[in-house]
């Protein structure tokens, strides 16, 4: 018998999910290398590939003629958005009756589902996992794989391994074990930067790093230190979030009203959505400690990056250096911009430390007095009382 806190987090995945809603549509697509990307468009990248196209050399974010040329007998088509979001609705409605916690991953496909304490309702979570992968398999013509450990991480990475077809089971406790042998690059939260920084010291297993102390690792990682401790060891204690519910969060975003690549109007409209931000925080008399930014890109592409501050803020400032960070490392293609979304999360109360730096201090002051009279005017008058010069170019946007 296990113990009453146990967790039991299956993860459930659809391997190359677009690809697969698009055998379903036509099944003569079925056992052929399928590539799906805009090819209307003059820069297009590959938004997902088979297995078959896979193997062969093409990878996601990869230009379409690149992967034309690896895999010449590749069927391209476009990607139908609307189709596979309608898809994981479906699959997402065979997992609710098992547990109100249920938590889309990264990009549609994924599932997390905590089961911890329905034993006795539904049987074993291995189960539980056979019967929706059948359920779906007789509905959406999908056929997940899945798998079962105590954390979001470890289910994760386990996953990984069987892709793409397959099942895999890490019991409690087993959690750095089973992730010893494995390279670092399947650990979620192992960024490039972080791969890069253990290349140099001639490591790339996680039995190789799991030798640091933290000590160690926040020297040569620094605030991310304590972070990658916890990855190394299979420790994560984030929930699974109940379906429908997001983490708290502020979020904007902005549809161009013509698809765009002018760095002015798109900097004028971040730090619009970043002011509308700053004052929901101010309101909430709360911190954001880290910025994400999507972009959706003219042919369909959809590209995610973050920037964390340790201590967090609500001045636009601070947020805007934040945010414009995270654009940076988005906005890396010519492709012409339709959509951008800005997402302040991981909230948190002010931090109550003073600065080190006097002169610093003096800064963070006289920014919150600024921001405070410009709330006070907004509240009185309307938001477009009083603008930044900057945010002008957003209204062409």
């Amino acid at each position: 018998m296990g113990r009453s806190d146990e967790r039991s987090i299956i993860h459930l995945n659809v391997a190359d999910f677009a690809v697969e809603v698009e055998r379903v549509i036509d099944t003569r697509l079925r056992g052929r290398p399928v590539i799906v990307a805009a090819q209307a468009a003059s820069r297009a990248t590959v938004y997902d590939m088979s297995e078959e196209a896979f193997q062969a050399g093409v990878r996601k974010g990869a230009p379409l003629q690149r992967a034309r040329r690896v895999c010449r007998d590749a069927v391209v088509i476009p990607p139908r958005l609307d189709h596979y979001e309608r898809a994981m609705q479906v699959f997402q409605k065979h997992v609710l009756p098992y547990s109100p916690l249920v938590e889309p991953g990264e990009g549609n496909g994924h599932l997390f589902i905590d089961l911890s304490g329905t034993g006795r309702l539904f049987g074993p979570p291995a189960d539980v996992a056979w019967r929706i992968r059948k359920a779906v398999r007789a509905d959406l013509g999908l056929d997940p794989i899945w798998s079962v450990s105590p954390n979001k991480l470890v289910s994760k990475v386990a996953s990984r391994l069987v892709k793409p077809t397959g099942e895999y089971i890490v019991e409690p406790g087993e959690e750095q074990a089973f992730l010893s042998p494995l390279p670092l690059h399947l650990l979620p939260g192992i960024e490039r930067d972080d791969l890069l920084c253990f290349r140099e010291f001639h490591i790339s297993r996680v039995n190789q790093a799991i030798i640091w102390t933290p000590e160690q690792l926040d020297m040569v990682f620094g605030r991310r230190g304590g972070h990658i401790h916890r990855v190394l060891r299979g420790i994560d204690p984030s929930p699974v979030m109940p379906v429908g519910r997001k983490p708290a969060a502020v979020t904007g975003e902005h549809d161009f009203g013509d698809d765009t690549n002018d760095i002015r109007r798109v900097d004028a409209v971040l730090f619009a959505l970043v002011e509308q931000a700053g004052f929901q925080l101010r309101e909430r008399g709360m911190v954001a400690r880290r910025s994400v930014i999507q972009l959706d890109y003219s042919d369909g592409v959809r590209i995610i990056r973050q920037k964390s501050d340790a201590q967090g803020t609500a001045i636009d400032f601070r947020l805007y250096q934040m945010a414009h960070s995270a654009l940076d490392l988005a906005w890396k293609r010519r492709v012409r911009l339709r959509r951008l979304q800005l997402i302040c999360d991981r909230l948190t109360d002010p931090p109550c430390q003073m600065s080190l730096f006097p002169e610093e201090q003096k800064t963070g002051e006289r920014s919150e007095t600024l921001l405070t009279a410009l709330d006070r005017i907004r509240v009185k008058f309307g938001r477009e009382a009083i603008r930044l010069g900057r945010t002008l170019a957003a209204d062409d946007a």
